[in-house]
Parts: structure tokens; sequence; C-alpha cells
């Protein structure tokens, strides 16, 4: 497999919109990485310039330390899988995995053990003789994932390939990249804008916003620390609250104070925001850390209950208290009524802070 790098990569297009803005990472040999972010934050076009399907305006592209700017994506040994599928409708699953293989003039007995090897990783070999308008969305996508296979490839590509089947066959198709992945020993390059997708397939994660690399990390540490604002509410279902505030010392105490708010803040936080002025800030908190009419040494609010999204395992909590909305998660078992009140405590020691202004974590190294 090969290691793939990224130095100073931007893509602009006419009238000096740039959808990729100096991005630079490296994915290392048999790695896993996803690229997520919003809709037009540049990830598939980030995609498409390792495949060499676009130019890049400035920068470079590596693949194992060699630089394939100018090498056309049919020589840079690497596969990629589409969202569209992108089969061949008048061949049979067996004639379009085998395909890219006949161009490369690759022999006959060796394109047919390379699919049935590749059919049986994905457990298809009983489709291949159908063509694609008689199979499901589900097994498309497996055809499309074994033509990449057969070519035996240093890089796989994956542009947002679960995107267009449901819900209960993405979680399906997700494990079975996942076990592919291992299977292989691949390096993977995925493009989502699922962070779910992210969090549960990723070894590490690129968040890009409006073409810029927010932040680059393993899923755990994302979640846990946040580089700045929107990763912090990109990752995270539901999402983290903000409520803007200020940063106040109150003695011998520093203290976050916000719309009827006023919270002491944890130790580290407050050693670690104790050279900054006193000034606004957001107060970040994730919604598994409000909890709801429990006991504990956080101060309780009076809460309003305005809406309950039952899950099953665990329970939605939309919480008002004056002039702020928080959202809680709360057990099954202790599902509040809309329209009572509640007390919620805060857990401090699991609040994040950013500046109003650049929206940079203040407390991103704890």
């Amino acid at each position: 497999m090969a290691t793939v790098r990224l130095v100073g990569v931007t893509k602009e297009y006419a009238g000096g919109v740039a959808a990729v803005c100096d991005a630079s990472f490296q994915v290392q040999d048999q790695e896993f990485v996803v690229l997520v972010g919003p809709s037009g934050c540049g990830k598939s076009t980030t995609l498409r310039i390792i495949a060499g399907l676009e130019d890049a305006t400035r920068g470079d592209v590596f693949i194992d330390e060699r630089r394939v700017n100018d090498v056309p994506p049919k020589d840079r040994d690497i596969a990629m899988v589409f969202q569209n599928y992108a089969l061949y409708p008048h061949m049979t699953c067996f004639q379009n995995m085998a395909f890219g293989l006949k161009l490369r003039r690759v022999p006959k007995a060796e394109i047919a053990e390379r699919v049935r090897e590749a059919a049986a990783i994905l457990g298809i070999e009983h489709l291949l003789d159908r063509k694609p308008r008689a199979l499901s969305g589900g097994e498309r996508q497996r055809v499309a994932v074994g033509r990449a296979i057969v070519r035996h490839p240093k890089v796989f590509l994956f542009d947002e390939p679960l995107s267009n089947l449901d819900a209960k066959l993405r979680v399906q198709m997700r494990a079975e990249i996942s076990k592919l992945h291992t299977r292989l020993a691949a390096t993977m390059i995925y493009v989502t804008h699922d962070q779910t997708e992210a969090m549960t397939m990723g070894d590490r994660i690129v968040v890009m916003n409006e073409g810029v690399i927010q932040q680059m990390d393993g899923p755990l540490r994302l979640y846990a620390s946040p580089a700045n604002r929107f990763v912090a509410g990109f990752i995270g279902s539901p999402a983290m609250n903000f409520v803007e505030g200020e940063l106040l010392q109150d003695g011998t105490h520093r203290q976050f104070r916000g719309k009827g708010l006023a919270l002491p803040l944890a130790e580290p936080h407050a050693a670690m925001t104790a050279p900054r002025p006193d000034g606004p800030v957001v107060l970040g908190i994730r919604p598994e850390h409000v909890r709801v009419g429990d006991a504990g040494d956080s101060p309780a609010m009076p809460c309003r209950v305005e809406v309950v999204e039952p899950l099953g395992s665990e329970t939605v909590v939309y919480l008002s208290a004056g002039e702020t909305t928080l959202v809680a998660k709360a057990e099954a078992e202790r599902t509040p009524t809309v329209g009572a009140t509640v007390s919620a405590r805060i857990d401090m020691a699991r609040a994040h802070l950013f500046d109003p202004d650049s929206g940079t974590n203040l407390t991103a190294s704890l």
C-alpha cells in the first residue's frame, strides 16, 4: 500500500473562488482517513485532486513520496468508488468488475481469479451474472467496491459511497467497509458529510469548512478536545450547546456568567484561562454533560422542559432557563414531562470555553 501527502494544496476557480485553501496533511500506510464537513467545504474537491480528476492551482500531491501533480489518474495506482456507483448498465457484474483490468490487458485467467476473489470478500459471488438493474442499492455498491478491489491499487478513494442508501443499509455497509479495510490492510481516504460515519470508521478525521482544514485528529480526541467552535458544533449528535457570556474574576474564583447563568469554572479551566482578562467568551457543553434531575456538586438551575425526544435507550430533552436554551440527554426511565420544571446541572469539568471572535477553544489542550 502507500502513503499520501498533500503540501499546501489550493484549488481556485474563476473569479477567485477558493474550494480548497492551503490543505496539508499526510495519510500513513494502511491508515483509514475520513474527510468530513458540510456540503461545499471542499472535501470532494480534495479527493478529486488526489485522484487526478482535478488539477491543484497550487501545492503538491505525493503518493509514496512520488510527486503526482502531472501524473494522469490511470497512472497514479489509485481506485475510486463514487456516490452514484458508475456501473455500466449493459454489462454484468462480472464484466463491470473486470472492465478496468481488461483495458490494462491483464490476462483473462488472472482477471477471472481477481474478480472471483473480490466477489468472495464482498459476498457477491451469486450476483456476478446479473446486470445492475437486477440489484439493490447495497448490492450495486458492493459491485462498485469490488471493481476497485480487483485493481489491487495503492490507495482506495471513497466519495460519499453510502449517501444513496437507506439508514439501515448505510449502517451495514459502514461496517462492511471497515471490515474490508482491516482485511485488505489498505490505505483508504473516505469522504462523507455524515459525522457519525466519520467517527465510527476513521482512524483519523480531517474536519473541513469553507475549504480550510479545521482539525485533523483521532475521533475521540476530536470529540473531547475540539480545536475550535466549528469542530465542537459539527462533531457530536445532538450538537454541543453554546451559551454566550463573560469570563469574570469573582474574588479568588473564575466564573462564567451569561443569560441568567453564573457558573464557577473547574480548576483546570480556571488555571488555563487565568492569563486571559475578563471579557466575553462562549461556553460550550455537550448534551450528555447537562444532567437533568441529578444530585451533584454543580449549582442547580431550574429549567422548563420544552420538548422531549425519546430514543429508546435514552431521551433528548430541550430545556429553557430564562433566555438560555439547552439540550440535555436523560436516561430513558427518567424521562421528564413537557412543561415540567426540573433542575439541571452543568458538569463544568467537561465544559469548553471559546473565543467569541476567532472561535478558538481556550481549553483545547486539557
